[in-house]
């Protein structure tokens, strides 16, 4: 044991870098068939390179370096031009702020998408019980698709939404209508629609349509690849945890049923988004990635 544990300190610091050097690179810069390096393959790698270092030490090496080189998450890089301009203004409209003025009570601020291709997957379900998890099958039958359109006010905390059994321009203008000929929004002074650049209400071009049909209609699009900016968002994840988990339902019709029922349940218990990142915060994170 004393000669062991005299061993695995004797590594110089060099050795140990070279574990934490390795790791950091992808397998391909070493031709290793590997989607990503695991502590067996850096251990590979080194012994190939004649260390004597075991794949025990190699995984303390990387557990004292907080490396988990098999551990990956997705990342998008914000690739719009007006990236930082455009994000201002929508975080500006969630501190209340249009062009420099505080919005007035009249106005309304409403966040739009589309959640599209849910299936209505014919299943079993069984319920949990004492000591056991819900349990639902595998196995199921495509009992049919349907698009959901939803618009979520951010002040006040309540969604609106329709399905439509296909995506399209004109089932994106009967969202608008559904909410803009009801109170408040159609007396408002103004109501902005905050959206992604989705073909149904993209560019100037959708700006002008839907203004054309409502005058105090603004259309405000998000940055491209900046879907985190739009608060529907995180509706559409309560719905996709509490609704649409585990995924089933006998038909569409029982589908629909269950997303409006429980669209028409939040309205009657509204309740407005904790929106915490200002556009303090967003200048602060823009300076820390520059220097």
């Amino acid at each position: 044991m004393r000669h062991a544990r005299a061993g695995r300190a004797g590594f110089p610091p060099v050795e140990r870098a070279k574990v934490v050097a390795v790791a950091c690179e992808l397998p391909s810069q070493r031709k290793i068939p590997l989607g990503r390096h695991f502590a067996s393959s850096v251990w590979e790698v080194l012994r190939a390179e004649g260390s004597t270092m075991s794949l025990r030490t190699v995984q303390r090496v990387l557990a004292e370096n907080e490396l988990k080189p098999w551990r990956y998450r997705s990342w998008i890089h914000p690739r719009d031009p007006d990236f930082e301009v455009k994000a201002g203004v929508i975080l500006g409209l969630y501190e209340g702020v249009w062009e420099g003025a505080r919005l007035g009570a009249g106005e309304r601020i409403v966040c739009a998408d589309e959640k599209p291709s849910i299936q209505a997957r014919r299943r079993r379900v069984m319920p949990p019980a004492p000591g056991y998890p819900g349990l639902f099958e595998s196995d199921y039958q495509r009992a049919g698709v349907v698009q959901y359109l939803a618009a979520w006010d951010v002040r006040a905390g309540v969604p609106w939404g329709r399905c439509e059994l296909k995506m399209s321009i004109a089932a994106f203008d009967r969202l608008v209508d559904q909410v803009m000929t009801s109170e408040p929004y159609r007396s408002a002074t103004r109501v902005f629609w905050i959206v992604d650049n989705c073909s149904s209400h993209r560019g100037a071009k959708a700006a002008q349509r839907l203004h054309g049909r409502y005058a105090n209609l603004m259309l405000v699009h998000t940055p491209v690849h900046a879907s985190w900016l739009n608060q529907v968002e995180i509706f559409f994840s309560i719905l996709q945890r509490k609704v649409l988990s585990p995924a089933a339902a006998a038909d569409v019709a029982e589908l629909t049923g269950r997303i409006l029922g429980f669209e028409t349940r939040c309205r009657e218990h509204p309740k407005p988004f904790n929106w915490k990142f200002t556009r303090a915060d967003f200048r602060q994170r823009l300076h820390r990635l520059a220097t």
